[in-house]
């Protein structure tokens, strides 16, 4: 019987748990770990907000068009006026200005602003005047 007792005493000090250092290593790893992932995840949230901008407005360029075709000027184009009648894909714009031969669309998407000064301009970053 003594000799049982012996045996699951020296049993139970051979089972430990995990030391201090030991977790203080596992917690340090999961930081070095998130040190690296969200800068990664950041930068790849700025580039797909870029994107979406730019998409937005490379969209609407088409329905703007459609609009000067129609009317021969720019003047009174709307958002809800190209979507209801030319294209209801175009969404998340502002149109900063239209008149009689141009116009500045621009479009948001988190911090990142683009916009399109007139027919012949580029897409570019920045806001409309």
């Amino acid at each position: 019987m003594l000799a049982r007792l012996n045996e699951r005493i020296s049993r139970s000090k051979s089972q430990g748990g995990f030391t201090l250092i030991e977790l203080l290593v596992v917690i340090i790893i999961i930081g070095i770990l998130l040190a690296i992932a969200i800068p990664s995840y950041l930068k790849f949230r700025d580039r797909a907000n870029k994107s979406a901008a730019q998409a937005n407005v490379r969209a609407s360029i088409p329905a703007i068009e459609a609009y000067f075709a129609d009317n021969n000027t720019y003047a009174g184009a709307t958002l809800a006026f190209l979507q209801t009648t030319y294209d209801a894909g175009v969404k998340n714009i502002f149109i900063q200005s239209a008149g009689t031969t141009t116009y500045c669309i621009q479009s948001t998407v988190g911090a990142e602003t683009w916009k399109k000064s007139g027919p012949g301009a580029d897409i570019v970053t920045g806001a409309c005047p």
